[in-house]
């Protein structure tokens, strides 16, 4: 292994690209580091405090690194874009301009990717002027509830203006610096941009998690989640590489004097096709009703939803937050694996290229046989991964109440299936320069 790690400084190109993605994670927890202009420091102290202590701000503050809880110039993290993304991926499915831009190749790609971008600031614009508001009023009674210990907190000494107005500002600028981060990583890093900052995010939350139950003198809770994360790893990493293998055989031609094909190869299908995409689609859905409950009045009927919500769809262990995740993962997970892996035109390059799958007509009985095969493998992966995401938390806020760790399952999973997702990236430029990869 050590030489593996040896073999990748050996290649100039593939050093450089590591050590840029190095030098960007960097940056963004810099800037994670960094707190907005303008808000009181010691209101920010309970504002902290409250949110590890609420699941509805709590999965804010996962995937944004610890950065809403500081209220930073990243505060909001890198959701807008996820969010912005799921909108864009289900109107491409139902307005016929945007799937004829998907099927464009590069250039429709880049039109795509800079409409995300529009939406992406337009909803981080949304997301930190009714934030700014609400906290910077010292209305967060209305996220945290009456019974929290700290539910007004009041950013803001001053009111909004002016200072109100530049946090709005830099929150959304901070949201456009993480998607350029994300892209530069895209293009001159190593591994996927935003899927880097997801991973930076989650990971930085973990040791805080194990040292807050080491501080409580917690052993058994502490050795049990060890193990925990343990099983976790090791399961993820096998259903990851797990993959259903269609044979192919393509058929001998003749061009000129010379014959081709003959061989035979197969079609890798994935268990896990979608990797981590559903959970973190799925958690963006869930979040959507627990924002648009704070704008409802703060009390009467608006208090009652508001107060449903939080009991229900925040509360990990609350039977109806169990189903509605675990029917979005699944769900989310067919939707992708659908958008990745389209049977038709896979069926149609078979049948261009001369391939067909033994004892399968090509056309129509191909395309239907790899929708079932596909429909079929993407079940046990798509339950997996909702299992990951619910069990482990289910199990610590029931049977250890009291504990500060919360979204195990899913930070490590997600952790998980980047670093997996970055190994293969390094693996291939490995062996494309003759050098034996990580993975075997």
């Amino acid at each position: 292994m050590f030489s593996n790690i040896k073999n990748i400084f050996k290649v100039p190109d593939l050093r450089n690209k590591i050590l840029f993605t190095f030098g960007i994670v960097a940056i963004y927890r810099l800037g994670v580091a960094i707190r907005v202009p303008g808000i009181d420091a010691d209101a920010v102290k309970q504002f902290e405090e409250g949110v590890r202590s609420q699941g509805a701000l709590g999965f804010l503050n996962l995937f944004s690194g610890g950065a809403f809880g500081s209220f930073s110039i990243f505060a909001l993290g890198i959701m807008p874009y996820i969010t912005a993304s799921i909108i864009m991926q289900v109107l491409g499915v139902v307005i016929p301009k945007l799937e004829q831009l998907q099927q464009q190749g590069a250039v429709g790609q880049r039109k795509i990717t800079q409409y995300t971008r529009y939406l992406a600031i337009a909803i981080a614009t949304l997301q930190a002027t009714g934030l700014t508001f609400i906290f910077g009023q010292g209305r967060g009674s209305a996220f945290f509830g009456a019974a929290q210990s700290v539910p007004n907190v009041r950013l803001l000494p001053d009111g909004m203006w002016p200072r109100g107005y530049l946090v709005i500002v830099t929150l959304v600028a901070g949201t456009a610096m993480i998607m350029w981060l994300g892209e530069l990583i895209s293009q001159r890093g190593i591994g996927n941009g935003m899927s880097m900052i997801i991973f930076a995010s989650v990971v930085s939350d973990l040791p805080y998690n194990y040292y807050s139950i080491l501080q409580s003198k917690k052993w058994f809770v502490f050795a049990l989640l060890v193990l925990l994360s343990v099983g976790i790893v090791i399961a993820v990493v096998r259903v990851e590489l797990a993959q259903r293998r269609i044979p192919v055989q393509f058929a001998k031609r003749v061009v000129g004097r010379r014959m081709y094909g003959g061989q035979s190869t197969y079609i890798p299908l994935k268990v896990n096709q979608s990797g981590v995409i559903p959970i973190i689609f799925a958690s963006s859905v869930l979040y959507l009703p627990q924002l648009l409950s704070f704008v409802l009045p703060s009390d009467g009927w608006g208090a009652s939803l508001r107060d449903w919500v939080d009991s229900n769809l925040v509360a990990p262990n609350s039977p109806i937050h169990m189903i509605v995740f675990g029917l979005l993962i699944i769900g989310f997970a067919y939707f992708y694996t659908a958008i990745t892996f389209d049977p038709v035109k896979q069926a149609d390059t078979l049948r261009k290229q001369g391939g067909f799958i033994p004892g399968i007509r090509p056309g129509p009985q191909t395309e239907r046989y790899l929708a079932k095969v596909l429909s079929r493998i993407t079940l046990p992966g798509a339950l997996f991964i909702a299992a990951v995401a619910l069990i482990p938390s289910f199990l610590l806020t029931t049977y250890l109440p009291g504990t500060t760790v919360q979204f195990t399952g899913i930070s490590i999973l997600i952790a998980v299936g980047v670093a997996l997702e970055t190994m293969k990236q390094i693996d291939s430029q490995l062996m494309m320069r003759n050098y034996e990869g990580f993975l075997k």
